[in-house]
């Protein structure tokens, strides 16, 4: 039995369904999630429907009673996420869980040197407390969701461009799709066991570069901005975007600019059996 975590969440929604276009019978899979009722799409395709919370641990016991692997969707909530994926790693050990896949972020510099290091504590900690938990892993550090980047360009941003200070700093993102497929590559075939896979795209771009697509895409000029970040910050606050929204999107910016979202890996290519969808095939797509 292979359990999905965050399961009507999009990563976990696209793992299942990778898990069955690799022929995994539904009723051999299960989803955890917090209501029965978002699950009722899951339930419909024959997948069994676990009720459990990453706040609740004994919720967790019982989910994961009779899981063989477990798809570990890391949470969302930053201010709890510490002691929920404590939870969860205590549960699956107390349950009798044999393989755990983590869904971490890629890391070339240590978390505590990290300008997204709110993010990075918590999966670089995980990773460790799987390790020492004696479970069977794959850490899955997976590169920053392609689909995001509408939020970080804007909604006008063919109008007004890009404003980030992210300087000439690359990044390979990709789809979450594409991640969530190699989850279900990983958890479907061996020779995965104790091994940390970085996820990223083949290709490493810029902002500039994104704004020269975009101006090739749309037939008009989009220029791109870097400020610095305490500039970028005021001009954020003075248009009333809200805190959180700004000290996140700095964050990456920064992170962008040091290079820490930059990494050279085919792995994701070797598990897909192509290469990943590239930023200018999804811009074409989104703003075309």
């Amino acid at each position: 039995m292979i359990l999905v975590t965050g399961a009507t969440g999009e990563y976990g929604t696209h793992a299942i369904h990778s898990l069955i276009e690799k022929d995994v019978v539904p009723s051999n899979i299960s989803a955890l999630v917090r209501s029965e009722e978002k699950a009722h799409a899951l339930k419909e395709k024959g997948v069994n429907i676990k009720i459990g919370d990453y706040n609740d641990y004994n919720s967790l016991v019982e989910a994961f009673k009779g899981v063989d692997k477990l798809l570990f969707v890391s949470g969302s909530e930053i201010g709890t996420r510490e002691a929920q994926h404590k939870n969860v790693i205590n549960a699956a050990k107390e349950a009798g869980v044999d393989f755990i896949a983590y869904t971490s972020f890629i890391r070339n510099v240590d978390a505590k040197d990290s300008a997204i290091g709110f993010l990075q504590d918590t999966h670089q900690k995980t990773e460790q407390w799987i390790k020492d938990s004696g479970i069977d892993y794959t850490i899955l550090q997976n590169g920053l969701y392609l689909d995001i980047l509408p939020m970080f360009l804007g909604e006008n941003v063919i109008k007004d461009g890009i404003l980030l200070p992210a300087e000439d700093g690359k990044s390979n993102s990709v789809l979450r799709a594409e991640l969530a497929e190699a989850a279900a590559h990983v958890l479907t075939t061996s020779g995965h066991k104790n091994q940390t896979y970085p996820l990223v795209n083949n290709e490493a771009v810029t902002y500039q570069e994104i704004a020269n697509q975009l101006s090739s895409i749309k037939g008009e000029t989009v220029n791109y901005t870097s400020p610095k970040p305490d500039t970028y910050q005021t001009i954020l606050k003075e248009n009333n975007v809200p805190d959180e929204y700004i000290g996140m999107l700095t964050s990456f910016s920064v992170a962008q600019a040091k290079g820490e979202l930059q990494l050279e890996n085919n792995t994701l290519e070797q598990f897909l059996g192509r290469k990943p969808k590239t930023v200018k095939q999804y811009l074409t797509e989104v703003y075309s």
